[in-house]
């Protein structure tokens, strides 16, 4: 039997398992998202529990299907959101019970981290620039529904400490994708679809001034200049454009600002938005920056298999 380590990740969006075999390759990467109602932007933490529990009997079967000829000696679980005093939410509960019954029957150790470094891991791994970015400090971009965070990274044994840089003061960039995709009769999550509208737009893309000061970003008003552009065009394709040309000069400000702070680094890039490859085209095409590959963009439980690896290992080594 080869061994391996598991994964268990429930965000406010997807329940997540994943494998990694013991020289860091992932075997795995499993996913059910969470169902949202047609017209609503995201789902009360109570449902997104409930909505876990009624996800983790099939997601647990297809998990256990995958570990035919491996077997696990550790697992690990996303139990918080960052690693920052007093985050917590309710939804992670879930996975955290989820692999504790996993773990339990033989006895495996189990080690918890955040569901941000679970995000950077699975960045760093798929990014095709891993032993660059974990010999020395990078500069991270979480951007997703939940956060838009950039964080100074600095690479550990068995996993990494990161000092929040930078920031959105308000909106998230996930959560001005989904509100402006709604308002445009798009369903939630509406990242692929609204991409898919600013594929085809062949226009010239309005650019209003961004807002961004010593590397922390306002994007509140962004959600009002798109439904307005909507009211005076009525087209959905300059819409979305418009909306993911603003975010993109945002983080790129933003890095640049960050840069010019704390010296020359990599910059990663991670987190559900950043699986959009209209941003990661306009984001290349002005940064020397690294991407996880898409499916390891969005919520998974792949980072958080890996983080286990690498604290099981830590631990073996002393």
């Amino acid at each position: 039997m080869k061994r391996c380590f598991v994964g268990f990740d429930t965000s406010n969006y997807t329940t997540s398992a994943a494998v990694c075999d013991e020289f860091g390759g992932v075997i795995a990467n499993i996913k059910r998202p969470l169902p949202v109602k047609s017209g609503e932007c995201g789902l009360r933490q109570s449902d997104a529990v409930f909505a876990h529990i009624k996800n983790l009997p099939s997601l647990t079967d297809e998990l256990s299907g995958a570990l035919v000829g491996y077997e696990p000696i550790a697992v690990g679980v996303s139990a918080r959101p960052r690693d920052a005093e007093g985050s917590y939410m309710p939804c992670f509960l879930s996975g955290v019970a989820a692999a504790h019954s996993f773990a339990a029957p033989a006895e495996l150790p189990i080690f918890e981290f955040s569901h941000q470094s679970g995000h950077i891991m699975a960045a760093v791994y798929s990014s095709g620039e891993s032993e660059r970015l974990l010999s020395d400090r990078f500069l991270a971009f979480h951007v997703s529904g939940g956060t838009t965070e950039a964080l100074l990274v600095t690479p550990r044994d068995n996993s990494f400490s990161a000092e929040l840089v930078g920031e959105t003061l308000d909106l998230n960039a996930g959560q001005v994708i989904d509100r402006v995709g709604v308002y445009l009769g798009l369903d939630f999550p509406c990242g692929v679809a609204l991409e898919q509208l600013a594929k085809n737009y062949a226009g010239k893309v309005s650019r209003p001034r961004i807002s961004v000061t010593d590397g922390k970003c306002n994007l509140s008003g962004l959600q009002n200049m798109a439904q307005t552009l909507f009211e005076k065009e009525k087209d959905r394709e300059a819409v979305a454009a418009f909306v993911f040309d603003f975010i993109c000069r945002t983080l790129i400000e933003m890095c640049r600002q960050l840069i010019e702070k704390y010296g020359e680094m990599p910059v990663l890039f991670a987190g559900g938005v950043m699986s959009n490859t209209y941003m990661r085209d306009m984001i290349s095409s002005e940064l020397d920056a690294c991407f996880s590959k898409p499916a390891f963009s969005a919520d998974n439980a792949a980072g958080i298999a890996l983080l286990c690896r690498r604290e099981y290992l830590s631990l073996q080594s002393k």
